[in-house]
Formats: C-alpha cells, sequence, structure tokens
C-alpha cells in the first residue's frame, strides 16, 4: 500500500497561499535513511565518471537500448501502473494526478520516441562556449561539462522517469531519482528497464538510481546531500518545490507551478481566440502549461466571451467568472479571490474582463507563477508591449500554451520548466543539464 497522499495531490494548488500542508516530501519529520542509501549515492558518483567521459556514440546506444526495453515492456510496466493507479483512487489521488500517473502502451511507446528524439539531439559535452588566445600565448576555453550527480524529486509522473533518466545520460550525468509513492511500482519497474540496457551496452546500471524505497527519509537525505549530489531538480505542486527549495542543501534548479494566463486583446480573432483558449485548457488540463486564467478586453468581451466560453463549456469546462464574465455568460460560478491564484489541473477555468493590456499585464504580474503567458491581439504595438513587458519563463503571442514543452521546443523531453533566472529559464533540454569549465593550455608561461 502506498503513503497517503497529501493534501496537495488532491485539491487545486493555491500558489499564493502561505498556509504550511502535509507534503509528501517534507523534511520536518524525516529521519536518517538505511545506511545503503549513502551506497547508492557513493555508485551514483562513481557512474557519474563513466558517463563524464563516454562517448557520444555510446551514449546514444544506450538511449536506444533504453528505447527498445521501454517499447516491449508493457507487459511488465501496466500491471505495475494499474497497481499504483488502485492505490491512488483509494488514498484520494486527484483525476489530474491519475491522469498524469497513467502509463499504457500507446504513451509508453511515446515515450520511447522521446528517448530517441535525444539520441538526434547535439551532445553538447565539450561544447566550446568561449575562448581565446591570450598575448602571452596562453590559450583559454570554456566548455560545457556534466554537473556530476543530478537528483530528481517530482511526484505521480512516471514519464518523468524516463525523460530525465534518458536527458541526463546524453549529458553525462547519473541521476537519482526520487519518484514519490504515488508511482513507486511503475518506477521501480521503469528504472529496472533502464539500468538493463545501460549494462547491455557496457555503461553501469547505477548511472540511473530510485531512492523511493527509502521514501520520505530518502527524499530528506537527497535535499541534504551538499557534495554528494550535484544540483537537486524539484518537479510536482508548489508544496513540493516550496519544500525542497526552503529545505535544501543541495543547489536547487526551481521548476514552478503553472498559473497560465491568456490574454484576448480588443483586436483578437474571434476564430482565433476559440480554438487557442480551447486547446491552451482542454487538451490536457492536467498539466503545468495548461491555462488556468482567461483575462479578456472590456472592449472584445460582448465579442468574444459567448463563442469562447460556449465551445470550452461544451467541453466540461466550469467557468469561474467575476461579476462582467457573468453579465455576459449567465452560466459561469461565482470567481473568488483565491481562483485568481489557482493551478486547478482540472476543467475549470477563471475568467475576468479587464480594462486595457495595461490591466491584464497587472493582473498577471499579480497572480502569475511566472510560467507561460499568451496574448490574442492583431495589434503589432500590444504585441511587442506584452512580449517585452511580462515576465515569465515563456511569452507568447496569438498561440496555445500547450507549446511550452520540451519536446514542443524540439529538446526531445524535458527535465522541466524553469521559472527561475538562474542558469536554466523555460523548457530544459540537454544543455540545462550541464555546467562550464575554464581549460588553460600554456607553454611555460607565469604571472608576473
Amino acid at each position: 500500500m502506498s503513503e497517503v497522499i497529501a493534501p496537495d495531490q488532491v485539491t487545486p494548488v493555491r500558489t499564493n497561499s502561505t498556509e504550511k500542508t502535509e507534503n509528501p516530501e517534507n523534511a520536518e519529520t524525516a529521519q536518517t535513511p538505511d545506511p545503503a542509501f549513502d551506497a547508492k549515492l557513493t555508485a551514483s558518483r562513481t557512474a557519474s565518471l563513466v558517463l563524464a567521459t563516454a562517448t557520444t556514440d555510446l551514449k546514444n546506444s544506450a538511449l536506444e537500448a533504453i528505447a527498445r526495453a521501454i517499447e516491449g515492456a508493457a507487459a511488465e510496466v501496466v500491471p505495475a501502473n494499474d497497481l499504483d493507479l488502485a492505490n491512488g483512487r483509494e488514498n484520494g489521488l486527484s483525476t489530474a494526478l491519475q491522469d498524469r500517473l497513467r502509463l499504457d502502451a500507446p504513451r509508453l511507446g511515446s515515450l520511447a520516441g522521446a528517448v530517441r528524439e535525444i539520441i538526434g539531439l547535439t551532445d553538447p559535452v565539450g561544447e566550446s562556449i568561449r575562448g581565446r588566445n591570450l598575448p602571452n600565448g596562453v590559450r583559454i576555453d570554456q566548455v560545457r561539462v556534466p554537473f556530476g550527480v543530478v537528483g530528481a524529486i517530482y511526484e505521480a509522473r512516471p514519464n518523468v522517469t524516463v525523460d530525465i533518466a534518458a536527458l541526463a545520460i546524453k549529458s553525462g550525468n547519473a541521476v537519482v531519482l526520487r519518484g514519490g509513492s504515488a508511482a513507486e511500482n511503475t518506477n521501480r519497474v521503469l528504472v529496472g528497464l533502464i539500468q538493463g540496457a545501460l549494462e547491455e551496452v557496457g555503461l553501469p546500471g547505477a548511472a540511473v538510481q530510485t531512492i523511493d524505497e527509502f521514501g520520505r527519509d530518502g527524499a530528506k537525505a537527497l535535499m541534504r546531500a551538499r557534495g554528494k549530489v550535484d544540483v537537486l531538480i524539484p518537479r510536482g505542486s508548489a508544496q513540493l518545490i516550496e519544500t525542497v527549495v526552503t529545505e535544501s542543501k543541495v543547489p536547487v534548479i526551481e521548476t514552478g507551478a503553472g498559473v497560465v494566463h491568456v490574454f484576448l486583446d480588443e483586436s483578437a480573432n474571434e476564430q482565433w481566440a476559440i480554438d487557442i483558449v480551447h486547446n491552451a485548457k482542454v487538451q490536457r488540463p492536467s498539466v503545468c502549461n495548461a491555462l488556468e486564467t482567461l483575462l479578456v478586453h472590456e472592449a472584445a468581451a460582448e465579442r468574444l466571451l459567448g463563442p469562447v466560453l460556449g465551445r470550452l463549456a461544451a467541453s466540461g469546462v466550469v467557468i469561474h467568472g467575476d461579476e462582467a464574465t457573468r453579465a455576459l455568460f449567465p452560466d459561469a460560478v461565482v470567481a473568488t479571490e483565491d481562483d485568481w491564484a489557482t493551478e486547478y489541473m482540472s476543467l475549470d477555468l477563471a475568467v475576468r474582463v479587464v480594462r486595457d493590456v495595461d490591466e491584464a499585464m497587472e493582473h498577471i504580474r499579480r497572480y502569475s507563477t511566472h510560467h507561460t503567458e499568451s496574448i490574442i491581439t492583431n495589434d503589432l504595438g500590444n504585441a511587442e508591449r506584452f512580449l517585452n513587458e511580462v515576465d515569465s519563463a515563456v511569452v507568447m503571442v496569438n498561440a496555445s500554451t500547450r507549446f511550452t514543452d520540451g519536446g514542443e521546443f524540439g529538446f526531445g523531453a524535458e527535465v522541466g520548466i524553469s521559472t527561475q533566472k538562474l542558469h536554466a529559464r523555460g523548457p530544459m533540454g540537454l544543455p540545462e543539464l550541464t555546467s562550464t569549465k575554464w581549460l588553460v593550455r600554456g607553454s611555460g608561461q607565469f604571472r608576473s
């Protein structure tokens, strides 16, 4: 039986809340894990030294072996995943997280395809960033190098197990995964497949490891493993990410929750508005790039709200509207202050009518999690203002927010979508899993 699912896995995430909630990775009450935990980290460090010097061809061979293993493993993966889903339903796992947790044969095929896309990407390791010859003849070069050991903490998303493992291998890193109790059975099978594929081509299986068996204690230990883990990446709810950022002694690349906005400007094309908003909300509402708040210019509200919201309602979307929205679309329920800061991950949408582009951008500044925002407009000036003044990782014009994705951006897969401003921002692919070092080549020079 899996652990009881935390409240943030059952209800929508209100990202502006400061209330403490139980988190599956809560570090406050965790105890020292089994000594075998340290043995795993030691094995990861040893494996990272092998990965760091592996050739591109060898790493690509490993990825192809992983893709084949995943393609042929539905008979092993699906029953384990069914067990996780059954446990999740019993423990009150939300519908949105059940969707993220589910793996079937088509989704396994997609995962294998994403791994093969990574094979075709340029290996970033050894890439020269900049360099020059100094006047004294010394040559300096800044080149990309792997981090070493990457830790990842995430919840109910077994696809992340494959994505992060594949990206880590191609970028020359070992990876330690804490995938959470909700997907523990699925992740155990997936990691076993990946380790077998690595060993098949002569790379150490310890390059990809799971610490799920250590539970919350393992999550805490991973956050405190400074010097053994080089960087930690959390993916999941706002509470999980906040816990990792607050408690970790290991440097963290912060991914973020997605309170995502679309603004329908006064000049928005009606059909574009209907199609883009519907796709952004309905195609897959449980993911972080799904639309959560729709803002509508008051001069376009009468023209656009009926057809846009009517299409959404026909697809089962519940509209949480302000007073102006409900006047034009009476089927909407009353929006509260909490709705503007809620990542629903469900077929719910907050809708507000605003005076102009300035009020739209002010609303976004107040409530956004700085993930993705889009404007639908035919006004070039407003489009450029929106692009330049909205401070989010991805800002769009006349496009669905569902495009914020490593696969759609051509990365093959993604580690996560970073909402921070240091090192990496937006969808993270191979280069974002590397650091740099300087290589200095001399011929006897010394500093005077």
